[in-house]
């Protein structure tokens, strides 16, 4: 298979080698922390009522993570494009598979810029009586905010992301130093019995799910390999400092959950950060709770609209995608690509969608993992010739765990929701005629 011309044509305009390992690691903070780790803790804890393996599968997460991260930062130094998982895929396995890794992952990041900005009005409805049943408006209008915020230039998204994702890890390091200084411990409480044998490893493997979701985000630095400057180093550094911010907040707070609520209070909360801000502040805990919420989805949105617009954008270069999406404007924005991911997102949020698409697109979400580890083992045989500025450390081995880890939560996910794998078939069969149509307008 001959490797794939990276730019057939040259794009009108182009992105701009302005961001550094700090945007990269508040891209990480900002696309990874959302609602998983207000809702994830007391999943976990209903699993797994024990302090130390309620604990101990969060830091599992988090090695999960830095195996995927290895293999993503060698893809990273070594394709140094904008795009993410799309640049890699079409790079190792071709066009037609880049392709769906390319849409679907557009569509995810669309969708998930929907729900974010709906969260957000929901939220400002319960905080201010003014803005109650107003949510689809308010998140209509969080998201051309944030999309004329981003038009004007990469460096004034780039500083709207480094100054919310400091915001959002600021005011969880808040809410711990509460709980530490604020709150005794809790009163001894009757927790259910430790699974045993094949039920404890089933309840692990729940757990576990959960948190590798709560984690997913690691890897946001790879969708902008064209804009960070000197990608060989900083694109691994990026990886790897967002992902010991992640895990030192996730370890942080779910121990300030421990000793706010201990773990037989946490178990069912469908808000356990929630339930501990009212143990801690009384009835203001609630409001407190909510303003940490939308500082945390301000900042999602911001990273997920930037991700999303550097997807086509890659796509149009390579005749995959309309022409017109290569247009970039002064200050560095793929301005068409932009246009198009928020009218996406803005017709999602109309119509309400948003939820099962992402619910369909979850297939997507670990098929693309798969795919990005695939391609590390199909380079090195191809291409070892290649300057690779950051080889994937214990390669083959690492590379391997989180590629077969990968293909198991493939399997789980398309076991835990049959109806909606069967609608992600129906997509991936879709895209076929989608990428044949491409193809024959290119040729034209």
């Amino acid at each position: 298979m001959s490797t794939p011309t990276p730019h057939p044509e040259k794009p009108r305009g182009h992105l701009m080698r302005v961001l550094g390992v700090g945007f990269g690691v508040a891209v990480i903070i900002g696309g990874t922390i959302g609602t998983g780790i207000l809702r994830t803790p007391g999943m976990v804890a209903a699993e797994l009522p024990n302090a130390w393996l309620f604990l101990g599968v969060w830091v599992l997460g988090a090695l999960y993570a830095l195996l995927g991260t290895f293999a993503a930062s060698e893809l990273g130094a070594m394709v140094p494009r904008s795009g993410g998982w799309y640049v890699f895929t079409r790079r190792a396995l071709g066009e037609f598979p880049s392709f769906v890794v390319g849409w679907t992952d557009w569509l995810a990041n669309c969708g998930t810029t929907a729900a974010v900005a709906m969260v957000v009005g929901e939220y400002l409805g319960n905080l201010f009586g003014v803005f109650r049943g107003h949510a689809v408006e308010i998140g209509c209008v969080i998201v051309l905010l944030v999309m004329a915020l981003q038009w004007r230039g990469v460096r004034t998204g780039s500083g709207v992301q480094n100054t919310m994702s400091t915001l959002q890890a600021l005011a969880f390091l808040a809410f711990v130093i509460a709980a530490v200084v604020f709150a005794h411990p809790p009163h001894p409480q009757a927790t259910a019995a430790i699974p045993v044998g094949v039920g404890l490893f089933a309840a692990l493997v729940l757990a576990f799910q959960s948190v590798v979701y709560t984690y997913d985000g690691w890897y946001s630095v790879i969708y902008y390999g064209e804009e960070v400057k000197n990608p060989g180093r900083a694109v691994p550094r990026s990886m790897m400092g967002g992902l010991v911010a992640l895990t030192a907040i996730y370890l942080l707070v779910n121990a300030s959950l421990l000793h706010v609520l201990g773990v037989g209070g946490m178990a069912g909360q469908n808000l356990a950060l929630g339930t501990a801000s009212t143990v801690l502040f009384g009835p203001r805990g609630d409001t407190i709770i909510r303003a940490l919420t939308i500082v945390s989805m301000l900042s999602a949105s911001n990273a997920f609209q930037l991700n999303a617009s550097r997807i086509p954008y890659a796509m149009a270069c390579d005749g995959l995608a309309f022409r017109g999406l290569r247009n970039v404007n002064r200050g560095g924005t793929p301005t068409t690509s932009l246009l198009f991911s928020g009218i996406a997102a803005l017709a999602l949020m109309v119509t309400g969608s948003f939820e099962r698409l992402t619910a369909i697109l979850a297939f997507f979400f670990v098929a693309n993992y798969t795919l990005a580890y695939l391609a590390v083992f199909v380079l090195r045989r191809r291409e070892p010739e290649t300057p690779r500025p950051y080889r994937a450390w214990g390669y083959p081995w690492t590379t391997a765990l989180a590629l077969l880890g990968s293909v198991a939560f493939l399997t789980a996910a398309i076991a835990s929701d049959t109806r909606n794998s069967v609608y992600a078939l129906l997509v991936l069969a879709v895209s076929y005629p989608l990428y044949l149509a491409f193809r024959r307008l290119e040729r034209k």
